[in-house]
């Protein structure tokens, strides 16, 4: 096979892996010598760290794979084409991409070849490659594998911005049925050894006096969890979610719902699940690392634990605790006005600096571009109050969440993060 070819099949296989965001790490350049630069300027699928999109070459070392998880694609028994990269072959594609500057950098997982440990040389030796013979100082992502042995998943990250693992499924019995060659206690031991090492790198970092400190992921590690292959709802998502960031300071989980694939196992639901879904866990997502809210608080929005899917989880919240509301835009502290459905994490904190400086009112959010709707039944100011019965009238659900007059012409509707 060609290497055109190939990459058109390995970067389709690549797709299914959502963990590809590239925030976080520390800036680099090539002005001082080197090739490369994480501060991004082309056409983007990443973010470079203050936050402007770059692009990324994600694809795989090869989409064969010894292992049978029943929801993958490139599963053992999958009756796929398969294909596999040489190290060379990736490292001049990544090179050629650069230089025409169609990327900034690298995202690159594997199917298992052989072994863990095997698969996981490969890659560094990609990352290695690029990084001692051609001076890249792009972004590079790795996917790692659990099963590895340290030693390597050391090295991968001195050569890495970002490490993942997928924990793929929050059920261990799941993980089980689906995908028997894996293991979770494994898989959260691996992240484990992931986390001190970065900790110790940015301890290093900071208490560095000459030498410069040895490097690991500076972009930290993050992970993947499929959205209805299995029977857990979303209370066990979030929960295993909450869990990870907590335990192993995970800079993103990231949710992709669950594709059919051909020939697919008896196992599996032959139907996904709803994509809204999707979206409402990553809404979920961003309400326990930027807004306060515990997996419960979240999830008492919803019923059986399942998230909402017609509201975001915040406006959800809001109206099963109307009790709370409405706060006063000029007295509530910062975590109350995080309460507020349509009032983001920013724009709080604009609304306490502009406190410093004298009353505000309804009419300076419509300077925020603050969806005045979505606030007002929540807020008190001084040129505003909720007309009388209606925080408590059953038909405020229905008036929040009827499309406004140019937002009901638009098709199809664009799906965004609150606020």
């Amino acid at each position: 096979m060609d290497l055109r070819a190939k990459l058109a099949l390995l970067a389709d296989a690549a797709k299914y892996d959502a963990s590809c965001a590239s925030s976080g790490t520390e800036k680099r350049d090539s002005r001082a010598g080197g090739l490369g630069s994480t501060e991004g300027m082309g056409i983007c699928h990443a973010y470079a760290p203050d936050g402007r999109c770059i692009s990324l070459l994600k694809v795989l070392l090869t989409n064969a794979c010894v292992f049978d998880c029943a929801y993958c694609i490139n599963r053992a028994t999958s009756n796929v084409p398969r294909a596999r990269f040489t190290v060379a072959e990736l490292v001049k594609l990544t090179l050629a991409f650069y230089r025409r500057n169609y990327i900034e950098g690298l995202f690159l997982s594997s199917g298992i070849i052989r072994s863990p440990d095997y698969t996981i040389e490969q890659l560094i030796r990609v990352a290695r490659t690029l990084r001692e013979e051609h001076g890249f100082l792009g972004y590079i992502h790795l996917k790692t594998i659990p099963e590895a042995a340290p030693e390597l998943l050391a090295e991968a990250g001195r050569w890495a911005d970002r490490l993942s693992i997928n924990v793929e499924l929050p059920q261990v019995a799941s993980l089980k049925r689906l995908a028997p060659e894996k293991d979770l206690p494994a898989i959260g031991g691996a992240m484990q050894q992931l986390s001190s090492r970065i900790a110790e790198a940015r301890e290093a970092k900071r208490t560095a006096r000459r030498a410069a400190p040895p490097r690991f992921a500076p972009a930290g590690q993050s992970t993947q969890m499929i959205v209805g292959a299995d029977d857990s709802d979303d209370r066990s998502i979030l929960g295993k979610g909450a869990e990870l960031y907590e335990k192993y300071g995970l800079r993103r989980v990231y949710y992709s719902g669950y594709s059919p694939i051909p020939e697919a196992s008896s196992l599996l639901p032959p139907a996904p699940p709803p994509l809204l879904r999707e979206h409402r866990l990553y809404q979920a997502d961003w309400l326990l690392r930027f807004y306060g809210f515990g997996t419960e608080e979240i999830l008492s929005g919803g019923e059986g634990g399942m998230l909402d899917l017609e509201i975001d989880p915040k406006l959800a919240w809001a109206l099963k605790h109307r009790a709370v509301f409405p706060v006063d835009i000029n007295a509530a502290p910062r975590e109350l006005l995080l309460r507020v459905p349509g009032l983001g994490a920013r724009n709080v904190d604009r609304i306490l600096a502009a406190r410093q400086e004298g009353r505000v009112r309804l009419a300076d959010l419509a300077r925020l571009r603050v969806p005045l709707r979505k606030v007002a039944p929540f807020l008190l100011a001084p040129d505003h109050r909720a007309a009388p019965g209606l925080l408590d009238s059953p038909r405020l659900r229905a008036m929040l969440t009827a499309p406004a007059g140019l937002g009901a012409q638009a098709r199809p509707r664009q799906l965004s993060l609150f606020p």
